[in-house]
């Protein structure tokens, strides 16, 4: 949302608009910024007066198809390196939620190596946010064939495997509604059996990822039984404005949260 700004001007965008929390893909271009970026972006949070309740770590190149380094061999070093800047940015802004994504399969290493790699980068990243009361976040993701959790079950299953082998337990379920109902999930079943496991959610309408009411998906009914499961948390928006950001906004008055 608000891409249609420069991203430094999207967090004061988002306060003028009515917000007063935001949270962000990895923001930059690397996964090792340099400190002038960092602080750019710190600073651009800061004088919005936005609180930031969500940070993605370096996913490699999203533009480009990649979905995340999280279970990449060859990138293993570049996420750890990734994970202390995240922290530094956590701590500057209170930030306390940390998206790690997957990542897509990759050739020239097995399945099972890779997904080895992944549980012990989330424990990486899980003892490193403890520091500062963060959250690793693990999400379903569609619309990219190489991507391996597309189910609320593949998620949890990752969430419960790292959590075991590390002995945290700030590792959680990132309950993205949009991506979950595009692969086929039944959203009723998930929030009902799952709803106490959901760390994070995230919504958009289905199809086309626009705003709420431009598709079909029932966001009342949803959002409140994750309320009735026990889910307090935020509810970020995490869709493609049909239009500008500003102008899909109306729909805000339509639900109850």
């Amino acid at each position: 949302m608000f891409k249609e700004l420069p991203l430094l001007e999207r967090p004061a965008a988002a306060r003028r608009a009515g917000f007063r929390a935001v949270e962000f893909w990895w923001p930059f271009a690397e996964a090792e910024p340099a400190a002038s970026e960092v602080d750019a972006f710190v600073a651009a949070v800061r004088d919005a007066d936005v609180q930031l309740i969500g940070l993605n770590f370096f996913a490699g190149d999203m533009p480009g198809g990649e979905r995340g380094v999280l279970s990449d061999p060859a990138r293993a070093e570049e996420f750890r390196r990734n994970v202390a800047v995240v922290v530094a940015i956590g701590e500057a802004l209170g930030c306390r939620a940390y998206n790690a994504l997957y990542g897509n399969r990759v050739e020239g290493a097995s399945i099972a190596e890779q997904d080895e790699v992944a549980i012990e980068n989330l424990g990486v990243a899980a003892r490193a946010v403890a520091a500062i009361g963060g959250t690793v976040l693990v999400e379903p993701v569609s619309g990219s064939a190489g991507y391996p959790l597309r189910t609320a079950q593949d998620v949890l299953d990752v969430v419960a495997r790292a959590r075991a082998r590390h002995d945290v337990a700030n590792i959680g379920f990132l309950c993205d509604l949009y991506h979950l109902a595009v692969n086929g999930d039944d959203l009723d079943q998930v929030i009902a059996r799952h709803g106490a496991e959901i760390a994070h959610v995230q919504i958009a309408d289905t199809p086309g990822r626009h705003e709420p009411g431009t598709g079909t998906m029932p966001l009342q009914r949803h959002l409140t039984a994750l309320r009735a499961a026990g889910y307090d948390g935020w509810l970020a928006l995490e869709y493609v404005p049909s239009t500008t950001t500003e102008e899909t906004l109306g729909w805000l008055t339509t639900v109850t949260v």
